[in-house]
């Protein structure tokens, strides 16, 4: 059932959502640096985590609409954009003479400028490119097929934030071969992660639908990253 758009309404669970999409977002991003080797796989310690921003995106896009996915996202990239600046800025501040944990605490938060840089571009470009796709495969097929949604959004734009972010963080320090395998094997995890959770996307955004009595289809929406668009926030 297509449910009506309103312009100006409340919705229940909008605001927890994006919440949740936010703090996924950071800590996803405070445990990313590290390269984990999981069997054959060589994958970030966010790797099993950061796929949830996608399918919150997913749920944004196909329940609430293009507008407020790109709400959302503008909040998670001013969010990592505030935790990268104030993150250099504590690493900068002197330590206390008797305060002994400065190297750990650089490690953590003292990101390389251009992880923080490949990190934001990625997560961007990727983020819309996922949302651009959901909306327009809901328009073709008439709001049916969630899964080839869900996982179509996740094929296209998983494979721009990770070849993105992969080319950006690690040129010059990694042959083309190692950087290959990084992105091939982090991008197997993430589309595998999203076709396994399709069940459970199907759920929420099944049950949202119903409590929030809206279901938006992306007709007549401007597309524009930039674009601020009344009516679904």
């Amino acid at each position: 059932m297509r449910y009506p758009l309103k312009v100006t309404r409340h919705y229940r669970h909008l605001e927890t959502l994006t919440i949740g999409f936010v703090v996924v977002l950071l800590i996803s991003n405070l445990v990313g640096q590290k390269v984990c080797q999981v069997g054959w796989l060589r994958v970030s310690g966010a790797e099993f985590l950061f796929p949830l921003t996608y399918i919150c995106g997913d749920v944004f896009t196909e329940v609430y609409g293009f507008g407020v996915s790109r709400r959302a996202i503008w909040l998670g990239f001013f969010a990592m954009g505030l935790l990268a600046v104030v993150g250099q800025l504590a690493v900068a501040l002197p330590p206390a003479p008797e305060w002994n944990g400065q190297a750990a605490f650089a490690a953590v938060f003292g990101l390389v400028p251009r992880f923080a840089v490949g990190s934001l571009i990625a997560y961007w470009a990727g983020e819309f490119t996922n949302s651009y796709t959901m909306a327009k495969l809901k328009v073709a097929t008439h709001g049916r097929w969630l899964w080839t949604r869900t996982v179509g959004s996740t094929i296209s734009g998983q494979a721009v934030d990770t070849a993105v972010f992969t080319l950006i963080a690690f040129w010059g320090t990694q042959s083309g071969g190692q950087m290959a395998w990084m992105i091939a094997s982090s991008y197997a995890v993430k589309v595998a992660f999203e076709v396994m959770a399709t069940p459970v996307t199907y759920r929420v955004v099944g049950w949202l639908k119903r409590v929030e009595g809206v279901d938006a289809f992306d007709e007549r929406t401007n597309f524009n990253p930039f674009a601020w668009q009344r009516g679904t926030a």
